[in-house]
């Protein structure tokens, strides 16, 4: 455990000792109640653990995600509470969290995502140039050997690592230009082939 946790855990251990000897100590007739008490609170903390260990299940659950339709050549993107549109997208067969932008003109990758995709960064020539809203951003040229988007899977495609600090990678026109439809309507994208 980290300096920090070990601090905090005993930090909340003493807070919680304080609170528990308060309640004992004070009106030392009344135990039943205080019994009722130490239940419910040991009921609320129980409870605050389960929702803290579940949460990424609970979030899954509640918030829409990508649906594939392969009978129908259609994928369904739901917008995120940020507004934007994101994608799961299998690069070099390994499922890669994209950013939909229709103002990249090329498809980025992250250097971590490059790398989880097999591709060695430390051998990258970050020659291009990119404009963003941040700024220009060194880019280096890959070539990707298989990219899957549900029933849709395509190979060699060109794509750029980012040198810069980048949290998700970009889907920019040049794979999007491969569907016959992108239509964003009610809060999702639609791309069909």
């Amino acid at each position: 455990m980290p300096d920090f946790d070990i601090a905090r855990l005993a930090y909340l251990s003493l807070l919680a000792s304080a609170l528990i000897a308060l309640m004992v100590f004070r009106n030392r007739t009344r135990t039943a109640l205080k019994l009722q008490y130490a239940g419910a609170w040991a009921l609320i903390i129980l409870g605050a653990i389960a929702a803290v260990g579940l949460w990424k299940d609970i979030r899954a659950t509640v918030l829409p995600q990508q649906a594939v339709f392969a009978d129908q050549g259609r994928i369904e993107l739901p917008r995120a509470p940020d507004g934007h549109y994101y994608v799961s997208v299998d690069v070099n067969g390994v499922p890669t969290r994209f950013v939909v932008d229709t103002g990249a003109s090329g498809m980025v990758l992250t250097r971590r995502d490059a790398e989880r995709a097999g591709i060695d960064v430390t051998d990258l020539l970050y020659r291009g140039e990119a404009h963003t809203a941040n700024g220009p951003v060194r880019t280096a040229p890959v070539t990707l050997d298989a990219v899957a988007l549900g029933p849709f899977s395509d190979r060699n495609l060109r794509a750029y690592v980012n040198q810069g600090d980048m949290t998700t990678s970009l889907l920019g026109m040049s794979y999007l230009q491969r569907f016959d439809r992108l239509e964003i309507a009610r809060g999702r994208m639609v791309l069909e082939r």
